[in-house]
């Protein structure tokens, strides 16, 4: 079992910057893919960027290309979610999400969730 907790959200102006983290407790990612997803009311939990454990392999939604990068610590067992140029619409709950498939935008591959942090940028 993996439980994650995420950290770092807060009120930002636009072309600003955040960095989110990921944190996990009862195992290690050492064999995982870690996720970020975002999701704004009345619309569906989007993929922004994940990243394998094992080799550091990453992808990226191509609306924060350039922007956002996903990075990890091996030592601290920790996901990062370096967030850059922010803008409004990237304004949402950020979810971190571990999943044990193979680097995958897919929302129902994750099997393990966070409690979300709140992202909000003004403009």
């Amino acid at each position: 079992q993996v439980q994650l907790v995420e950290s770092g959200g807060g009120l930002v102006q636009a072309g600003g910057s955040l960095r989110l983290s990921c944190a996990a407790s009862g195992r290690t990612f050492s064999s995982y893919t870690v996720a970020w997803f975002r999701q704004t009311p009345g619309k569906e939990r989007e993929f922004v960027a994940a990243i394998r454990w094992s080799g550091g392999s990453t992808y990226y939604v191509d609306s924060v290309k350039g922007r956002f990068t996903i990075s990890r610590d091996n030592a601290k067992n920790v996901v990062y979610l370096q967030m850059n140029s922010l803008k409004p619409e990237d304004t949402a709950v950020y979810y971190c999400a571990a999943s044990r498939v193979v680097i995958t935008p897919q929302r129902a591959h994750y099997d393990y969730w966070g409690q979300g942090t709140q992202v909000t940028v003004s403009s």
